[in-house]
């Protein structure tokens, strides 16, 4: 059975990918949301027209499910090292961010 991955270890590849290819004069706080965008941007793409109902089966195709999950990991990537350069945790993020959103909109 293999490892299961964390945050720290896909950020430690990611820089290391970076520093094997001399790319971290690139990775700027500036640059890496601007390809943020662009992920995002390249993800939204493959849902923009489809109905509600094709969007929920886009997994269903082989060849539209490749694409989502590559865009997905684009995203993701680029998420985790603009995360990197400015010293935020992704985790704790999120986890405040949850708890201020279960305060700001309790359950009925």
């Amino acid at each position: 059975m293999t490892e299961p991955l964390d945050v720290a270890a896909l950020q430690r590849r990611l820089a290391e990918f970076a520093a094997a290819r001399d790319w971290q004069p690139y990775h700027t706080p500036k640059n890496l949301v601007s390809a943020l965008s662009v992920e995002a941007s390249e993800l939204v793409e493959i849902f923009q027209w489809l109905t509600p109902e094709q969007s929920a089966r886009v997994m269903d195709d082989p060849d539209t499910a490749h694409r989502v999950t590559d865009e997905i990991a684009d995203v993701l990537a680029y998420l985790l090292q603009l995360c990197e350069v400015l010293g935020v945790d992704p985790l704790a993020a999120l986890s405040a961010k949850i708890d201020r959103n279960e305060r700001r909109f309790p359950a009925p």
